[in-house]
């Protein structure tokens, strides 16, 4: 393993970091807030701590990354970024405590938009701003960012790639590495626009309309508002909103050959159709659960249904509804929901659909050949045949982000949170939700979890995040071994 790349791909990523402070910045000087002087020695730091990294390694002539590095580099990035996006609400006061800062910073880029704030339209701009951004960085991928800006390092950006978006197919859109990153933040950036521009159409000022659409891109959930969308009571935002979350949380490589002019690659897509079934399916049970003693008419219960729904199943944790008041069943089918997850490709977190389809195609598998053993079968998706190695991979994901969810549960459990508000902690952490049941349900946060929990939450957005294996491969004995 090289750790001078490493170091330096690092201080490359920190760098960039600190260069994306002067938006909000930019705005706190503009609007005369108070938390200027906090941003610019934010970016101050972050600026020279990337500058040292990137001096100190000045002498590294070897540009070939293996998988090892590209792995470290990946999850080492993320961590790092972590840090350095706490500085803004540690030195401007917002969140003056470290592990809330933490928390907050390592929420946001993991597009998990589980806060600790309780008062949030009270904060300056320039920190909504950067609270906002953090997710719409994180979103796409600050890696696949900087592989898409920085092709003059000559190191191979597909470690990076494959590292960061560990699904179980790598979808390359063109040869060159680079280029598919550069394709995907375009297409990112085109569809945030687009829902800039509705929002301003609705009736949203400009400076609520780019935050929402720097966290509905990204499926992060953070909102400038105390009550998120609920604050707006506007049946036209909630459905712009859910139309964008679903599109975010669909695979961008569809969205790719959708602006090519293949008008029916969703309906083609053996995962796409699966996801919109799914969704379809959920919208309509809750629907018909909520109407009557909850909400009397019939449009109403859609429009929620079909806003909560959405926004769980791609991970994004909007809330235009206090769905704690709604009934049991319909809480579980959320709490399902936040298991599932949105298409590989996508934004999202979660198990992810392609997934959970591999699995119902491969259990079945093992059932028809029970029957008929001399039978010669293959998993196919899309009408592809699904190799072996890519199945054991699906088992191994999904028994690890079990068991991690378990061990995660009884941490949570162990500190004296309900079951109810332990479970959903972890499972709106691991799946980069944000909002669960009990004290972190949609009304509340997750400023009165304890400092311990924070952390095993904080590991928790991490993991589901880079999707596991990532992080993972760094405990093994055998990664550290020449």
């Amino acid at each position: 393993m090289n750790f001078q790349i490493i170091l330096r791909f690092t201080g490359i990523l920190i760098f960039f970091l600190g260069v994306a402070m002067a938006p909000p910045l930019g705005v706190s000087f503009l609007l005369k807030d108070d938390c200027t002087q906090s941003l610019l020695l934010s970016m101050a730091i972050t600026c020279s701590l990337g500058i040292l990294l990137f001096v100190f390694t000045r002498n590294q002539k070897e540009k070939h990354l293996n998988h090892r590095d590209g792995v470290a580099i990946v999850t080492l990035g993320w961590m790092m970024a972590g840090l350095v996006g706490a500085l803004p609400y540690l030195f401007s006061g917002t969140l003056p405590d470290f592990t809330n800062a933490c928390f907050e910073s390592i929420s946001g880029f993991t597009t998990t938009g589980a806060s600790v704030v309780t008062d949030i339209e009270s904060l300056p701009e320039g920190i909504l701003l950067w609270r906002s951004l953090t997710q719409w960085l994180g979103g796409m991928g600050i890696i696949v960012l900087s592989i898409a800006i920085l092709p003059f390092l000559g190191i191979g950006g597909m470690q990076l790639y494959k590292a960061e978006i560990p699904s179980p197919v790598v979808d390359k859109l063109k040869p060159r590495i680079s280029e598919t990153a550069r394709i995907l933040w375009k297409i990112y950036l085109l569809i945030t626009l687009l829902q800039v521009l509705l929002l301003l159409a609705g009736g949203m000022n400009l400076f609520d309309s780019v935050c929402h659409a720097f966290c509905t891109m990204p499926t992060g959930g953070f909102s400038t508002k105390n009550t998120s969308l609920a604050h707006y009571n506007s049946a036209y935002f909630d459905f712009v909103i859910v139309i964008f979350m679903l599109l975010a949380g669909i695979n961008f490589s569809l969205h790719y050959r959708l602006l090519k002019g293949d008008l029916k690659i969703f309906g083609k897509d053996a995962e796409c159709r699966v996801f919109l079934i799914l969704v379809g399916a959920f919208i309509l049970l809750v629907t018909l659960d909520i109407y009557g003693d909850l909400y009397s008419s019939l449009f109403q219960a859609f429009r929620y249904a079909a806003f909560q729904v959405s926004s769980i199943i791609t991970t994004t944790g909007f809330v235009s509804a206090d769905y704690e008041k709604w009934p049991h069943f319909s809480q579980l089918i959320l709490l399902i929901c936040m298991f599932l997850g949105a298409m590989a490709g996508s934004t999202g977190g979660g198990i992810k659909t392609v997934r959970l389809i591999l699995m119902v195609k491969h259990s079945y598998q093992q059932i028809f050949r029970i029957i008929h053993p001399h039978a010669v079968t293959t998993v196919k998706l899309g009408g592809q045949a699904v190799s072996e190695d890519v199945l054991s991979s699906v088992w191994g994901f999904f028994f690890l982000y079990m068991g991690l969810f378990v061990i995660a549960f009884l941490a949570m459990a162990s500190m004296g949170l309900d079951y109810i508000s332990a479970i959903s902690s972890v499972a709106a952490t691991i799946g980069n939700i944000g909002p669960g049941l009990g004290i972190v349900g949609p009304i509340r946060n997750y400023l009165e979890i304890p400092t311990a929990g924070k952390w095993v939450l904080n590991a928790c957005m991490l993991l589901g995040r880079l999707e596991i294996y990532t992080v993972i491969v760094l405990l093994a004995p055998e990664y550290w071994r020449k």
